[in-house]
C-alpha cells in the first residue's frame, strides 16, 4: 500500500508553456522523490506593451508517493 501527497506549485519560462512546466517539474525534484504525475491548473502570460508574451507562468499540483 502506498499513500500519495499532492502540493501546488508556481513556474515560469520565457520560452513557453511546456518548458515552465519542465522547469518547475526539475527544480520540485531537486527537494521531492517519487513525483508521479502533475496537473496543471491555470496557465498565465506577462505581455510587453504591444500584446507580445514576454513570460509564460504555470500553477500546478505535483503528486508523489511519501515514504
Amino acid at each position: 500500500m502506498s499513500v500519495a501527497k499532492v502540493i501546488e506549485i508556481n513556474a515560469s519560462s520565457a520560452k513557453g508553456i511546456e518548458d515552465a512546466v519542465q522547469h518547475g517539474l526539475h527544480k520540485a525534484a531537486e527537494s521531492i522523490n517519487k513525483i508521479k504525475g502533475a496537473w496543471v491548473n491555470e496557465i498565465k502570460v506577462v505581455t510587453a506593451d504591444d500584446g507580445s508574451v514576454t513570460e509564460w507562468r504555470v500553477n500546478m499540483k505535483i503528486n508523489f508517493v511519501v515514504d
